[in-house]
């Protein structure tokens, strides 16, 4: 609980940003006793896990699935501590179902680890060396980060809860700290497995922002083994913004402040310390300053440069600018007739295809679609939200930006048409986003979406750390936690509450 003494003034944090991270964030240190504001630009919280709603269908902006609402995952602690109950939700079984160019049938993710054995025997034959070593290290990695280490540490506190966390099964992992999932495969013998490459191509790129060949093997571990029981994947009951919108009551029921159309234009820093932060409303123009002990800035660490201007530190600054290219999204969003959806079709679909398309660097998609009752269509009716991960500078760049959309768009019903009987017809609604709408509803540098890609050079110990080199401001989201989705970013959040805490 709070280092605050009865009858002292509670320290003030400002939140810059109310998507997961940021409402997590927000409530954890409300609940606690800190005097919170918290500033949006958009108009619903949420960010990229936020919905809109079109012709009687709700669609998630981005995020569809969340990990951790089981006992003893991140949601289920967080929301323990808040007191208050988690979002209704079933599980996704499977977790994914991919198909992999040129072939009709599935390998099915299955949430129950006899039946995912069982399945990846038969579609990779020889590979169980190699997920064998993915089990123990996701073991290891799993009951350490449940123990709430600190990486990187930037302090002593930091190093103390990091040495606090390591036991002697941890130990199993450091040989494996600077190997890739690329060199796990050849060391198990199979390098040469094309197939599997491609599986594990698709699948993490989800979640790492890059291929087997340059994603961390300890980092995949964890992102390929949290589908199955006792974690798991789960559908949320109503749409995303149940999340939030119950993080964000609980932000205001014990004392917080939520504005959302307010922009934070920069943050103010002398002497080392983040001081407050310009914001502007959008609804009046009027621009003021707000002072804070603390400032969680709740947003890309590109932006987080952006925002300090002259003030930032000159090595983060470089070595934010030397990141490798971060990736954004297109999506389609359907709204379809029901008679559109095959029978048992999964909540969640992974395609690849062999063709050249506009669509996606891999000419992938990742398919979400609802079931009925969950909240999502009317009766009769479904959703289908299918994305795909692209080079944000050609959008910014191109003069017929509608013409792209237009294309993009059309690849994109076409090969889902490959699959779902997409016809005039059954499709009763269909709009799509790019990175410049991602860039205008989520304020997020130039669009990009999923964090920082894992590799060697980025993650876990080696990644961005919430306590930033200025004193009092800390980073949360995606930039410090990448690609667990909600899971992930509520694990930085947690990460900063227990920081700041004990600063």
């Amino acid at each position: 609980m709070p280092n605050q003494s009865i009858g002292a003034e509670k320290s003030r944090v400002i939140v810059i940003g109310a998507g997961i991270g940021g409402l997590t964030t927000g409530a954890l240190l409300a609940r606690r006793g800190y005097d919170v504001l918290m500033l949006d630009a958009a108009i619903v919280p949420g960010g990229c896990a936020s919905t809109f709603k079109r012709r009687g269908f709700t669609f998630d902006v981005g995020a569809t699935q969340v990990a951790g609402l089981e006992k003893g995952g991140i949601h289920h602690r967080i929301f323990t501590e808040l007191d208050i109950d988690l979002p209704p939700a079933t599980p996704c079984d499977p977790a994914c179902a991919v198909y992999l160019p040129g072939e009709s049938a599935p390998i099915n993710v299955w949430r129950d680890p006899q039946k995912w054995r069982q399945e990846r025997q038969k579609q990779f034959p020889g590979s169980e060396p190699f997920w064998k070593l993915l089990a123990n290290l996701f073991q290891a990695s799993w009951e350490f980060q449940g123990r709430d280490p600190v990486l990187p540490p930037r302090s002593m506190w930091d190093l103390l809860q990091l040495a606090k966390a390591v036991r002697p099964s941890t130990f199993i992992t450091i040989p494996y700290t600077l190997f890739t999932v690329g060199d796990a495969l050849r060391l198990c013998g199979l390098g040469g497995d094309r197939r599997l490459r491609t599986f594990l191509d698709l699948q993490l790129k989800l979640y790492s922002q890059v291929n087997a060949e340059e994603t961390a093997l300890l980092y995949a571990a964890t992102a390929l083994g949290v589908s199955q029981e006792p974690q798991g994947l789960y559908h949320l009951q109503g749409s995303m913004q149940v999340l939030s919108d119950r993080l964000a009551a609980t932000l205001e029921r014990d004392g917080g402040k939520l504005l959302m159309r307010h922009t934070v234009e920069s943050i103010g820093v002398d002497g080392g310390k983040a001081t407050g932060v310009v914001i502007r409303n959008q609804k009046t123009g009027e621009v003021w300053t707000e002072t804070a002990d603390h400032i969680v800035a709740n947003v890309t660490a590109q932006d987080l440069v952006r925002l300090l201007g002259d003030k930032a530190p000159v090595g983060y600054k470089k070595r934010v600018s030397n990141l490798p290219t971060a990736s954004g999204a297109f999506v389609v969003y359907l709204g379809v007739d029901a008679s559109a959806i095959p029978s048992d079709c999964p909540p969640h679909l992974q395609f690849m295809y062999d063709a050249d398309g506009p669509i996606g660097e891999n000419n992938s998609l990742f398919v979400s679609v609802s079931h009925p009752g969950d909240g999502r269509a009317p009766e009769g009716k479904a959703t289908i939200i299918a994305s795909s991960f692209v080079d944000t500078e050609p959008w910014w760049q191109m003069n017929d930006y509608e013409g792209m959309k237009r294309r993009y768009t059309e690849d994109g019903i076409s090969r889902l048409a490959q699959f779902f009987h997409l016809t005039p017809e059954t499709i009763i609604h269909q709009e799509a986003a790019t990175p410049l709408t991602f860039a205008r509803f989520t304020a997020r540098n130039r669009g990009i979406v999923g964090g920082i890609g894992q590799r060697l050079s980025t993650f876990g110990p080696f990644g961005f750390a919430n306590r930033t080199p200025i004193n009092g401001l800390w980073l949360v989201g995606d930039s410090t936690h990448p690609g667990e989705g909600t899971a992930g970013v509520s694990y930085s959040a947690l990460t900063v509450v227990r920081q700041i805490d004990n600063s």
